[in-house]
């Protein structure tokens, strides 16, 4: 792949970071150290994604390594777009994947781990200052995402193709689920504390580890980790720092390993990253609000057929037994 994508990334990172500082209101100083450890990571999520694939060996170089393609960029763009207002990226991006056969299905996970990092860090930078949560509650709820993710990712990456099916087929029924659950209003409310203590806090600290190793295998971290806090009282407006701090945090690490494994496509993950944030931008400062109901249930349509197909895909897999010696004639 040339110099020229890895060029403009980072120019795209530099400038989504100046950008996004001069239009944050001023802040807490721990907000503001907060957000300059997303930048930080950002910065040095793409050097050292770049620096990988440069130095990747000749025998692992990926087939279709000439770059993305528009479809990745306009894939990247949707996606971040529609998750930036509520939608979520993961499950509609696996669909598109899947439906398109665009890369190998135990591909999916590390791609939607490595791509969508630098958007996810994007409305992190824009969204994270907005809201007051304790920062207890904040801090240890994205160390135990981050730590979950790397361990998770290490587990995912050496999946076969069957396991990797699987989890993705069980996780699309339930993103498909969250969406209809909302369109009834099912969710639960919450309450309007801004901190947990006691059991709330070792139970939230503990649940969002596991959504961290869970996110390895591309199940989203936003509405598990929204329903989780809800349960416990947590004001929902309070839940958004957590959900998008845990994983803009955890994406760029959990997604390093997926790189060094090569358990990913380059390319795709490339086209995402570069379509991602510009749609981020304009979702979150020029459109804000749009009535998506309608786009929920048919999001759900879709996400429950790419279900169907994983697992139809997973079944067929399965080796057939055969038999461990000459067989008596009948």
């Amino acid at each position: 792949m040339s110099r020229a994508p890895w060029v403009a990334l980072a120019a795209l990172t530099f400038a989504l970071i100046a950008l996004i500082a001069y239009l944050t209101p001023a802040s807490s100083l721990i907000t503001r150290a907060l957000l300059a450890s997303l930048a930080l990571l950002a910065v040095g999520f793409v050097w050292r994604w770049s620096r990988l694939e440069r130095h990747a060996p000749r025998a692992a170089a990926q087939p279709d390594a000439g770059g993305p393609r528009a479809a990745d960029f306009a894939l990247g763009f949707g996606a971040n777009f529609f998750d930036t207002l509520g939608i979520g990226s993961f499950a509609p991006t696996t669909a598109v994947l899947k439906f398109t056969r665009r890369i190998p299905d135990e591909q999916i996970p590390g791609t939607l781990n490595v791509g969508h990092a630098l958007p996810t860090l994007t409305e992190a930078l824009i969204f994270i200052a907005a809201v007051v949560v304790d920062p207890r509650l904040l801090v240890t709820m994205i160390g135990a995402s981050v730590l979950g993710a790397w361990l998770g990712a290490g587990v995912v990456s050496r999946l076969p193709r069957r396991g990797v099916q699987v989890g993705m087929g069980v996780a699309l029924a339930a993103a498909a689920a969250l969406f209809i659950a909302s369109n009834l209003n099912w969710m639960p409310l919450g309450g309007t504390a801004t901190a947990l203590g006691g059991w709330r806090w070792v139970l939230a600290v503990g649940g969002n580890f596991l959504l961290g190793a869970l996110m390895s295998l591309g199940i989203g971290l936003y509405a598990p980790c929204l329903i989780l806090l809800s349960l416990l009282g947590l004001n929902p407006r309070a839940a958004f720092p957590i959900m998008m701090g845990s994983c803009a945090f955890l994406m760029p690490i959990g997604g390093m390993r997926f790189v060094r494994s090569r358990r990913y496509s380059s390319p795709v993950a490339l086209g995402f990253a570069l379509g991602g944030p510009p749609a981020v931008l304009i979702a979150a400062y020029l459109v804000k609000k749009l009535p998506l109901e309608w786009l929920r249930w048919l999001v759900a349509a879709v996400v429950l057929y790419a279900a169907a197909l994983m697992l139809h895909a997973a079944r067929r897999a399965v080796p057939t037994a055969q038999p461990a010696g000459p067989q008596p004639p009948p």
